[in-house]
């Protein structure tokens, strides 16, 4: 299988970077905030309609009519395809609501496998399991489920979490394919103008608003043929050959990215720095995203870092701050870099490396010189001590000589 780029699988962005479609987008907003409150009116009524009504074809074209309304269509090829007789719907995950279109178009049940449990689970759509635990005890309930004569088909999602649905397809887990010998595919593609059909980490609430003040949601249903089990398939052998199907449907890529390598990757998102590109003052955008990112205690960390950055310049900004989150401490900070400048990476710029291992020292009067850092520790800490007082006199001189250097001043007016 080839595995494309997890980044492309998922919009972590709720709003595009053309700024074209975010002039359209501004332009659209007060209609769209009209839209959903207007909208939310009447998908209370839309709730109430689809409880008040018996399960029927009536139903489902009503709901599906009133669901138009809130700007959700819904369209539907391949219909021939559909295998009456098929027990299990076997269907790529794009949204919260996938489980509710299909619905619209023939009666199934999802069961809910996590989250709310209760008026909610039923609200949504879901079948309840209940005093279940454990994928075993699961399997075998909806095996037997599937096996009951005059019950409604069971719809599942193997990706198990949701996608873009430009990319690729998450992994298809195979105990799905464990509880009958034949699925039926159910190739779903969504469409959305101006706002991504949904990002990871929020709630489906937050979604279903997002659904209400888009203009509108198209959901493309295609029926392939059912798939049956060969005589010593296994069922992962199944799960990628129906994941192979409705990929080649859909002009996606089958990729071997999990909902766990998701839910990693997303972590990972929300704990790393964003990382910036050098320019005139790389430190100075390298704060301001810590700034704008971190926490009270690591934007303190970050002004320390700043504070740092103007006395070596050379030294990356996450080194700097690695050094600070142990020590806590500018001066010991800038000694320890200084100390350990052989294993310390430097930033690419115009400068030599050779000059950050040297500073300015001198009287104020004189002309710069330069100083070399010590080399290693002294044998008696007060040889220690004095060296180290040597270097921090010379390394305040030579942040006071660049201050007033970018200030214009002389060194007679800072007296």
């Amino acid at each position: 299988m080839e595995t494309r780029g997890i980044e492309d699988m998922f919009d972590f962005r709720r709003f595009p970077k053309d700024a074209v479609v975010i002039l359209l987008l501004l332009i659209y907003f007060p209609v769209g905030i009209c839209l959903m409150f207007i909208r939310i009116f009447i998908g209370v009524h839309v709730f109430l309609v689809s409880c008040a009504l018996p399960e029927s074809f009536l139903r489902r074209f009503i709901v599906r009519v009133m669901s138009s309304v809130l700007g959700m269509h819904v369209r539907q090829k391949n219909l021939r395809s559909r295998d009456k007789n098929s027990k299990l719907y076997i269907c790529n995950h794009v949204t919260d609501f996938d489980l509710n279109i299909i619905n619209l178009l023939t009666p199934c049940n999802t069961p809910q496998l996590e989250g709310s449990t209760g008026f909610m689970c039923w609200a949504r759509g879901f079948m309840e399991i209940h005093s279940l635990s454990g994928q075993g005890a699961i399997g075998e309930t909806l095996q037997r489920y599937c096996s009951t004569e005059g019950t409604d088909p069971l719809l599942l999602f193997p990706e198990e979490d949701t996608t873009n649905g430009r990319a690729g397809l998450l992994k298809f887990s195979s105990w799905p394919f464990s509880l009958t010998d034949s699925v039926q595919p159910v190739a779903l593609r969504v469409t959305r103008p101006l706002i991504a059909l949904s990002t990871p980490e929020s709630s489906w609430l937050t979604e279903l608003l997002w659904t209400f003040f888009a203009p509108c949601t198209v959901y493309h249903v295609s029926w392939l043929p059912s798939v049956s089990r060969q005589d010593g398939e296994s069922t992962q052998e199944l799960a990628n050959k129906v994941q192979e199907l409705l990929a080649g449907e859909l002009g996606l890529v089958s990729t071997k990215i999990t909902k766990a390598d998701k839910a990693e990757h997303i972590k990972r998102k929300r704990h790393t720095v964003p990382q910036t590109s050098t320019s005139v003052r790389p430190s100075s955008i390298g704060l301001g995203f810590m700034m704008q990112s971190l926490g009270t205690d690591d934007r303190r960390i970050a002004k320390m870092a700043q504070q740092v950055k103007d006395v070596l310049p050379h030294v990356p900004l996450n080194v700097i701050a690695r050094d600070l989150a142990k020590t806590n401490c500018v001066d010991t900070t800038i000694t320890n870099l200084l100390e350990n400048r052989e294993e310390t990476p430097m930033e690419a710029t115009g400068t030599s490396t050779f000059e950050t291992s040297n500073v300015y020292s001198g009287s104020p009067g004189s002309e710069p010189t330069m100083k070399p850092a010590a080399k290693a520790f002294e044998k008696t800490p007060v040889d220690r001590h004095l060296s180290l007082q040597d270097r921090k006199e010379a390394l305040y001189n030579f942040a006071r000589r660049r201050y007033l250097e970018k200030q214009g001043l002389n060194q007679e007016d800072s007296q």
